[in-house]
């Protein structure tokens, strides 16, 4: 198995496998509604929709350095506040989730392993430490998401 292989066997996984840690972002957000992702469990932490909005982004931002575009990162680091808490709004999160790891499955589809070795011009870093990066982002807030809904 190719190493581009098994890197996209991990990534959904925790979208929707069965991982080493046992919990995956599908089945940890099944059901949580809108009220309970709205919901500000102290001042100083994120809620978990904001965390769910931002990790949209951050796979948005990764995928399209992967795809040779310059991506720069704004000052909120796509931590911004919900505008529309309704459930529909909370479903167009879910859906937005799910369509970027449709995204990145696609990606890995056509993706060379000699790619691994390419540097992203702007920072440095390969395409690889990029990928790793943006799993282990999502294992983070993953964790976060995990306890607070715990908290609920």
């Amino acid at each position: 198995m190719s190493e581009s292989k098994r890197v996209s066997n991990l990534y959904q996984s925790i979208y929707n496998g069965n991982p080493w840690l046992e919990v995956t972002l599908a089945r940890t957000l099944e059901n949580v509604t809108a009220e309970q992702a709205y919901r500000k469990i102290n001042p100083n932490l994120n809620t978990i929709w904001e965390i769910v909005n931002h990790l949209i982004q951050w796979r948005r931002n990764i995928l399209k350095r992967m795809q040779g575009e310059t991506v720069t990162t704004p000052d909120h680091n796509y931590f911004v506040p919900i505008l529309d808490p309704s459930e529909a709004s909370w479903e167009q999160s879910l859906q937005s989730l799910g369509k970027s790891q449709e995204l990145w499955d696609a990606f890995f589809e056509d993706f060379d392993d000699r790619d691994f070795e390419k540097i992203y011009p702007h920072n440095g870093h390969t395409y690889y430490e990029h990928i790793h990066g943006i799993i282990q982002h999502d294992v983070y807030h993953l964790g976060q998401i995990v306890i607070l809904k715990k908290l609920l």
